[in-house]
């Protein structure tokens, strides 16, 4: 009887464990089913470095037709590249991927003019776009080439000392040439002291940073231009007065700023918020860490921007324009309107308490919808430069900026992150406090402990 009880009994077990063996490898493959139809990641990096920017959403979220993206590869590298295709698979049901191994199938890698491999290509309907790297700037740039069929160009006046696009040096504008490029966007300069009229083909005129003063017949032609529904941002250094650089107070172009709502003062703004410490800045480069409503700005809550040798500007309304700030200067900063003073003159009684405003955004409303003109004035040109670009959110605000004056609101985001690095700053005393926590409390507390644990073993 207690056999047959036993028996029973390791049947029973028996049963258990093979059920309680098929339950678990039914959850395995449920789980794996519905992580293979439902591919979902989770980025905790806190800049967000491994998820798709709000440019990319905005893009390919809202594309109305098909798009295919080619990769172009060995097949036994077709892995690598799967991860961030899925992200962009992931993000519209009108978006294909196709892989293709340019050994067997040369024709079509011939006939799309690929010679590297890793190479993506984005085609929308009729149109091909090849990406300029393997990366989400470049996969995205590529979508945006497809959908802009328009031709745009940027035009950087010259002639009176501004910052030259082809420039690769400290002043110069080489790498937000860059940045437009990326964006689709074409760039030239335009000398309006030979001829006094912006080109037809100019979709965005940029002033930045003139050091000489514009002469009336060149001011007219910026003037008509926007007037007539042009675009233009203008970048406005304060008039300083030193020893080895002079820059010119440029009344006519003012007084034009004037007139559609933006005065320019003459002074220079001073940020005295510890924060510029911290990242390596002097009290000459006011940071901005909050920003107003407009859509150039809107998504930069959360990082800083930077403009060295910055002015303040006074937003007021016309008859002709709506005129909005974009940012201003911390509640630490003032402004210093002794602009030839060799020396940064804190306390001098003077100065008038910030927040000031460095930039703003307006629309020239010349009666007809069609013909709005906009315009961006920053008090500063030197954070458009290589020297600054870099700087936390510039390149960011600058890009934006052109966007949104090319009516091109839907580009306007957030642009991919690089790498975060952050790292761990400590003073001498609390290095050595970390020194003698690990190399002696540490080890001295495990030696007591053990020691306990010894002594209690063996009274028991």
């Amino acid at each position: 009887m207690a056999n047959q009880w036993n028996k029973a009994r390791q049947t029973r077990y028996a049963l258990y464990a093979v059920f309680y063996v098929l339950v678990v490898i039914a959850a395995a493959v449920i789980v794996n089913v519905l992580a293979n139809r439902y591919d979902k990641t989770w980025d905790s990096t806190s800049n967000k470095r491994y998820s798709l920017s709000e440019e990319t959403h905005k893009i390919v979220g809202g594309l109305k037709q098909e798009a295919t993206i080619l990769y172009f590869n060995q097949s036994t590298r077709f892995a690598q590249a799967r991860d961030l295709l899925d992200e962009y698979k992931n993000l519209s049901p009108r978006v294909r991927i196709r892989y293709v191994d340019p050994d067997k199938d040369p024709t079509l890698t011939r006939a799309d003019g690929v010679q590297n491999m890793g190479t993506a290509i984005v085609q929308i309907g009729d149109r091909k776009a090849t990406a300029t790297a393997f990366s989400e700037e470049g996969i995205t740039g590529a979508f945006i080439r497809d959908i802009k069929t328009n031709t745009r160009t940027v035009c950087f006046v010259t002639g009176s000392g501004e910052h030259q696009i082809d420039a690769s040096g400290r002043d110069g504008l080489s790498e937000f040439k860059t940045d437009l490029a990326k964006e689709s966007y074409q760039t030239q300069s335009i000398d309006l002291l030979s001829k006094a009229q912006v080109p037809a083909d100019c979709t965005v005129a940029v002033v930045a940073g003139p050091q000489h003063d514009y002469p009336q017949t060149e001011v007219d032609a910026i003037q008509k231009y926007v007037q007539g529904g042009g675009r233009a941002m203008f970048l406005l250094d304060p008039p300083l007065k030193g020893r080895v650089t002079n820059i010119a107070a440029n009344d006519a172009l003012d007084s034009m700023l004037s007139g559609w709502g933006i005065t320019l003062q003459k002074d220079l703004v001073l940020d005295l918020n510890p924060i510029g410490q911290l990242t390596g800045t002097g009290p000459e480069v006011p940071l901005v860490t909050s920003y107003d409503s407009q859509p150039i700005v809107n998504d930069l809550r959360g990082n800083a921007t930077g403009f060295p040798l910055s002015r303040s500007l006074d937003v007021h309304g016309t008859p002709h324009t709506t005129v909005q700030a974009l940012f201003s200067s911390s509640s630490s900063s003032l402004a210093d309107t002794n602009l030839a003073a060799t020396e940064v003159r804190v306390n001098d009684p003077s100065n008038r308490k910030g927040p000031q405003t460095l930039g703003a955004a307006g629309t020239y409303n010349a009666g007809k919808a069609s013909a709005q003109g906009r315009f961006v004035v920053i008090g500063s040109s030197t954070w458009l430069t290589n020297s600054f670009l870099n700087f936390n959110g510039n390149a960011d605000l600058a890009v934006n900026a052109i966007n949104w004056l090319a009516s091109d609101e839907d580009l306007i985001s957030i642009h991919p992150k690089p790498p975060d690095n952050r790292p761990v700053t400590m003073t001498k005393a609390q290095m050595g406090l970390v020194r003698i926590t690990s190399q002696f409390i540490l080890p001295l507390i495990m030696i007591v402990l053990g020691t306990l644990v010894w002594w209690r073993r063996r009274r028991s």
